[in-house]
């Protein structure tokens, strides 16, 4: 492993302002997938956000346009926020585990997540959620270092660094398996309902 691979950030070390974050993150060299990447998918959405969405890392349309979820996966992510929860995609944040889209859209590996994990961190300190949806078992398991499967995890209501974190199926799992989208509404109506709790 060369010096650059291994470097890890503080998140204490990163700035406190979602911009001056990400001119640092759409600057970074830290892992290997800043070599195979187009863009640096930093995330969006309101700043103030009281719900977050965390997915596992960018796919080939995110690595074409440098935003998260939209290609496929992320039209029905969008759909299940507007339809369901009834309110506008740019009322959330969105952001990733990873930065930059792992080749042929594999799991990040476990140094490419240390190397990157900081940012979001920082994200949600700066955005300050209080609900913190987990898409997928990649996003749940980094983010609480549990491996419980998704299938088992899902829809429920769990303590994250004082916030709510609720983990449900990512959108790319529901694409391929539509038997689960009635599960994953399941846990849409539950996030609508802790939304209007903490409004």
């Amino acid at each position: 492993m060369n010096p650059i691979e291994s470097k890890k950030i503080a998140t204490d070390t990163l700035p406190d302002d979602l911009e001056a974050l990400k001119k640092i993150v759409l600057q970074c060299h830290l892992c290997n997938l800043a070599k195979t990447r187009k863009n640096v998918v930093f995330g969006e959405g309101n700043p103030e956000a009281k719900l977050m969405f965390v997915g596992e890392g960018p796919g080939a349309t995110e690595d074409e346009t440098g935003r998260p979820f939209v290609g496929r996966a992320g039209q029905l992510l969008t759909k299940m926020i507007e339809n369901v929860l009834e309110i506008r995609r740019s009322e959330v944040f969105i952001a990733n585990i990873v930065k930059c889209r792992p080749p042929n859209n594999r799991v990040p590996t476990p140094d490419e997540v240390a190397s990157c994990i900081p940012y979001l961190f920082k994200q949600i300190e700066i955005v300050n959620p209080k609900i913190i949806v987990a898409l997928g078992s990649t996003s749940y398991r980094h983010l609480t270092n549990d491996k419980t499967p998704i299938s088992k995890i899902r829809g429920k209501k769990l303590n994250f660094q004082g916030r709510i974190l609720i983990p449900t199926f990512h959108p790319s799992f529901l694409l391929r398996n539509p038997s689960k989208k009635k599960e994953a509404y399941e846990d849409l109506l539950t996030i609508k309902e802790l939304l209007c709790e903490v409004s």
